[in-house]
């Protein structure tokens, strides 16, 4: 029998992560599903070589590289579970995320997928918690993650992901396409997905230098009807959201006024007190050193004279010195 989770996990030359998000597979409480890995035509001799020794359990399907959505549209097409879980190879799920999104679609056969929060790990460190899934939300941000378990009939019904975005967002587009054919999601209140953050992922290299901008731009073109018939709410949420940021910055600016800058003040006349006592501190240290060097030195001298005194030349030569002492005195009393 089919399982019920195809998790198909997508690498291009990432096998320095691949095991890992493997294993978060293997370790999830719902234990029906299947992996099957494509690789989009890696050629670095790490991946290749990863690729090889993945174990029984893992189906490995090899492409010519094409592209994430292409990538993941093989993989869906070379499976057959009753949903699907996009994974990239260098991201991770959390224990229950399977267990978790299984229970949300079977008690709710209207649903079409299954989204949750996620937290960053890796160069940066935050958490994604968005609250809807729907419309005007998802027009304004890409509000479902990727890995979000989906229904492989509504997959189908779409078409898969639309193998001409090859600069990113084709989940974004994805998920706007299904909600536009009437799928309905949810997003679980709760981190079940860790996000990689690092230096070369694609996010940071196809939305760098306006990037994002042009991406918003060819949804907007792509899904014209649908933007044209939520401007009003598009609109208004902006607009509320420039508010907030108004708000905010206001906010910001009245705590830097009578807080931050007073507090930076007190800091820095505490650091020039500091460096005051450190200096006054620093010359007692050295009139200390000096007076315990000069304190070692007389006492040195002070046995040294011991030791000449108590030595044999010194008792022999006695009598000399006091008549050479006897013979000064009358020479001061003669003048």
């Amino acid at each position: 029998m089919a399982p019920r989770v195809s998790c198909v996990v997508t690498c291009f030359n990432l096998g320095a992560f691949l095991s890992e998000a493997l294993a978060s597979i293997r370790a999830q409480t719902f234990r029906d599903f299947e992996i099957c890995v494509v690789d989009d035509g890696s050629t670095d001799p790490l991946t290749q070589a990863v690729l090889r020794d993945l174990g029984d359990d893992v189906q490995v399907v090899h492409s010519e590289n094409r592209g994430l959505s292409a990538a993941r549209n093989l993989g869906v097409t070379r499976s057959s579970g009753e949903f699907i879980c996009a994974v990239d190879a260098d991201d991770l799920l959390m224990p229950t995320l399977l267990e978790r999104s299984i229970a949300r679609l079977d008690a709710d056969p209207t649903l079409s997928f299954v989204s949750h929060w996620l937290e960053a790990f890796g160069d940066e460190s935050w958490e994604w918690r968005p609250s809807s899934c729907g419309f005007p939300a998802l027009l304004d941000n890409n509000t479902v993650n990727g890995a979000a378990l989906v229904r492989r009939t509504a997959v189908e019904a779409v078409g898969g992901w639309d193998e001409g975005m090859r600069d990113g967002g084709e989940d974004w587009d994805f998920w706007i396409t299904l909600v536009e054919r009437g799928f309905r999601g949810e997003i679980i209140p709760e981190v079940l997905f860790q996000y990689r953050r690092r230096q070369g992922s694609m996010s940071r290299v196809k939305f760098a230098d306006g990037g994002l901008s042009r991406l918003f731009r060819q949804l907007v073109d792509k899904h014209a009807s649908t933007y044209q018939g939520w401007v009003i709410e598009l609109a208004t949420r902006r607009e509320r959201d420039m508010a907030g940021n108004r708000a905010g910055a206001d906010d910001l600016e009245e705590r830097l006024d009578l807080e931050i800058l007073p507090a930076l003040a007190r800091a820095r006349d505490d650091v020039r007190a500091a460096e005051t006592r450190r200096s006054t501190w620093e010359a007692e240290q050295a009139v200390t050193a000096e007076r315990l060097r000069l304190t070692a030195a007389i006492g040195s001298l002070h046995r040294e004279l011991e030791a000449i005194r108590a030595s044999w030349s010194w008792r022999l030569t006695g009598p000399l010195r006091s008549l050479g002492a006897l013979a000064q005195s009358v020479g001061r009393r003669r003048s």
